[in-house]
């Protein structure tokens, strides 16, 4: 039921964001949320996410981070399938192409938890790894 409940206010989360062009619920002045569209990697659903970003280089920093759940978010997975996808910042589409960090995990961890303490407390929650993304505009 949990999660069935998740999902319905991402839902709605999503929906508000972007009918209001990110005026509601786009993380206050300056805005640190973007709308993720992703395409399942087993539904081939299209899908769409409120997340955190911490903007880099000409692109974004997303964190797989799921509150410090035990498991990626699924949001992870089908971008991993599939990553050449869009997000909607404040009203704005832009298409991005996502890939792990990779080499630049640890670099780009430590300045997300600097600039977003809370990401270092979901990372104390678990055990695994918390994937850090890197969206390139296309």
């Amino acid at each position: 039921m949990g999660r069935f409940i998740f999902r319905v206010v991402t839902s709605l989360h999503a929906k508000l964001y972007q009918l209001t062009g990110g005026r509601f619920f786009g993380g206050g002045e300056g805005g640190k949320v973007l709308v993720l569209t992703h395409t399942g990697a087993k539904t081939g659903k299209v899908r769409q996410t409120p997340l955190m970003y911490m903007p880099h280089d000409d692109g974004f920093v997303i964190i797989a981070s799921a509150g410090g759940d035990e498991r990626h978010p699924g949001w992870y997975h089908n971008l991993m399938a599939n990553p050449v996808t869009a997000v909607n910042i404040n009203g704005e589409r832009i298409d991005v192409r996502a890939c792990d960090a990779g080499d630049q995990r640890d670099e780009l961890w430590a300045k997300v938890t600097a600039w977003d303490p809370r990401f270092a407390n979901y990372e104390a929650k678990t055990d695994r790894v918390i994937p850090v993304v890197v969206l390139e505009r296309v």
